[in-house]
């Protein structure tokens, strides 16, 4: 599970993020390449625009749940 306090810094401000366990599969990146992207410094995906609508919400919940690793968080704000 993600933890906030490992939280990437590169996150777009929200309570949707990606933490440092991530382990660059792309697999967020391909499911929703319009929240996800590449930070080729970290090797770590970042949360670019958080969602808005309950449509985007419900997308990135499935994103999240189907990380390999489980490092798409929540904080729940």
């Amino acid at each position: 599970m993600a933890t906030l306090t490992d939280r990437l810094p590169g996150n777009a401000v929200g309570r949707y993020y990606v933490d440092s366990s991530c382990i660059d599969c792309d697999q967020c990146r391909a499911m929703a390449p319009e929240f996800f992207t590449r930070d080729a410094e970290t090797g770590t995906s970042l949360i670019v625009r958080q969602p808005q609508t309950p449509e985007e919400i419900a997308g990135i919940e499935e994103v999240l749940t189907a990380c390999a690793v489980s490092s798409i968080g929540n904080d729940g704000s």
